[in-house]
């Protein structure tokens, strides 16, 4: 068994543990494509790129110190700001950000929705019309995320090379990346995502600052809610931060709940 493979078994182990994949999009790709510094034990390992650290220990192991002798082998390995999620807020994980001096700095939620909750009606405003993407939409996808994502630590910096890489993955459906447009151009997108029969996701939701306060956000949304509904999917999720009030009150009106184990939890380095 190669590195790779190792790593997504105790990833597993875990996630079938704990209710939680340990491994957000981003470790994965990283991990596929051969950019991550992989720090490997028998009985968890460490990823690392570019300041991000996922750090898993098999659940048959914990609590015997392997979390802690990878950690402190990850922090002397990188001299810049680290950063590591806690996906489903583990409370192993806060006892080891504890011990070894890390910030909790970011909640980020999940929202669910049942696609069996009826959907209001599709009304778009004079003048935009939303449609499926085009391949020459993505310099105006990738402007339109940098614009309204330019203060995100992950969605900001998505660039043609790394939307060409998602759209890469096996999941990727043109027709689920829904864009708004008027006369002077995109005016947003709404990139939905199906993970499997059961589960769709609003992936990203975006809309430039110069359309902002039109409603597009809840447009759009609602458009990729209708889409996931027509491919027979029983449950839409959504990630969002937990101080993005707005975003909150928009989701929480289309029908989507949050779960207090439903939240991830960022931790950054002192």
């Amino acid at each position: 068994m190669d590195v790779v493979d190792r790593v997504l078994q105790i990833a597993g182990e875990a996630a079938a543990a704990d209710g939680a994949d340990p491994l957000d999009e981003a470790a994965r790709i990283a991990l596929a494509d051969g950019v991550a510094e992989v720090g490997l034990e028998d009985d968890g390992f460490t990823l690392l790129h570019d300041g991000d650290l996922a750090l898993v220990v098999r659940p048959s192991a914990r609590r015997r110190g392997t979390g802690g002798t990878l950690l402190t082998r990850a922090e002397a390995s990188y001299d810049g700001a680290l950063t590591a999620w806690s996906h489903g807020d583990h409370p192993g994980a806060a006892r080891l950000a504890d011990r070894h001096g890390w910030d909790r700095v970011r909640d980020l939620w999940v929202m669910r929705r049942a696609a069996s909750l009826p959907l209001p009606p599709l009304e778009t405003p004079s003048g935009v019309r939303i449609r499926s993407y085009r391949d020459t939409d993505a310099a105006d996808v990738v402007a339109v995320n940098a614009a309204a994502f330019a203060h995100h630590p992950e969605q900001g910096a998505m660039d043609e090379d790394n939307l060409a890489r998602r759209m890469a993955e096996p999941w990727f459906d043109p027709a689920g990346l829904l864009v708004a447009e008027d006369h002077s151009g995109m005016l947003g997108f709404h990139w939905t995502k199906q993970h499997d029969a059961r589960h769709g996701e609003v992936y990203v939701v975006g809309v430039a600052p110069a359309a902002q306060g039109r409603g597009l956000g809840k447009v759009l949304t609602l458009a990729g809610l209708h889409h996931l509904a027509g491919l027979g999917v029983d449950e839409v999720l959504l990630y969002v931060e937990s101080d993005n009030a707005p975003a909150v009150a928009v989701y929480s009106g289309l029908g989507f709940g949050h779960a207090d184990a439903d939240t991830h939890v960022q931790y950054r380095r002192r």
